[in-house]
């Protein structure tokens, strides 16, 4: 594989913008949707674990804080030609990690439906029923740093 770089940046890296582009092609441009149109400010407080190749992000998911020592990791997206190539896995990986080094105790994330077997693969478990969010269907998924290896 090629030299994949990791790394946790914040909304005020230069390298936010490589990231902003990412989502808005992979998981909001294709509903129709845009970035320009969403409040943004939870991203100030979120830790943001990148995939780069050649210094261009690749891939990135947002870990935000949430009450009771828990994180949501949510917004993961890979550009398609780097999809299927274990690239996800390595990011979420890195951001259990993360998590874990953090002292976080529970990661938690809306799954799209078509991403139920990709997470739950890595071993996390489904714990709401089917919802819609973005005008498709999610499911709440967690799994508690105890279970990371």
């Amino acid at each position: 594989m090629d030299t994949i770089a990791i790394s946790a940046i914040k909304s005020t890296s230069p390298k936010y913008s490589g990231v902003w582009d990412l989502r808005e092609e992979i998981l909001r441009r294709p509903l129709g949707l845009s970035l320009r149109n969403e409040d943004l400010s939870r991203d100030k407080e979120d830790d943001i674990i990148i995939a780069e190749h050649d210094n261009i992000v690749i891939a990135c998911l947002l870990l935000h804080p949430l009450e009771d020592n828990n994180v949501q990791l949510r917004a993961m997206a890979v550009y398609g030609g780097w999809q299927g190539k274990g690239i996800g896995k390595l990011l979420v990986q890195s951001a259990e990690k993360f998590c874990m080094q953090k002292g976080y105790m529970k990661i938690v994330l809306h799954a799209r439906k078509v991403a139920l077997g990709f997470y739950s693969g890595m071993g996390y478990t489904t714990c709401s029923d089917e919802f819609t969010e973005v005008g498709i269907p999610h499911f709440m998924m967690e799994k508690f740093i105890a279970a990371i290896k």
